[in-house]
């Protein structure tokens, strides 16, 4: 049996490792990426995360393109993995109407981080 991974797509590093620190403590299994594309490769090598929390500010490939290509260009694989987006970004309701996302405003809190991931993932220990 595999177990279920989170996928943490955020470019900041000491960001995208202290949500992968609290979530491992969680016992939850966790892979990271840096920008979109890296993401991209992720899912790719995951085959499915049960979670993608995701920035949408990013170099290289920002989380818009990303869920562009996610949820459009490879629908019949992907589309229907939950993605939370995790963005300072003042407005997100635009992302939340065009792709179906939760979004959350960082800073996010530990409790709201770990809701989520109990939400749709299963703690590495239950496999």
């Amino acid at each position: 049996m595999t177990c279920d991974r989170i996928l943490i797509v955020e470019d900041e590093p000491d960001i995208r490792e202290t949500l992968k620190d609290i979530l491992e403590l969680e016992g939850f299994s966790v892979t990271t990426a840096a920008n979109g594309r890296e993401a991209l490769q992720r899912v790719e090598e995951i085959q499915r995360p049960c979670l993608i929390l995701l920035d949408l500010m990013m170099p290289v490939m920002d989380g818009w393109q990303f869920l562009h290509i996610l949820k459009d260009e490879r629908k019949h694989v992907f589309a229907t993995i939950p993605v939370v987006v995790i963005s300072a970004a003042a407005d997100v309701s635009a992302v939340q109407q065009q792709y179906g996302c939760k979004a959350i405003k960082k800073p996010v809190s530990i409790s709201t981080l770990v809701e989520l991931a109990h939400e749709y993932c299963e703690p590495a220990s239950a496999c």
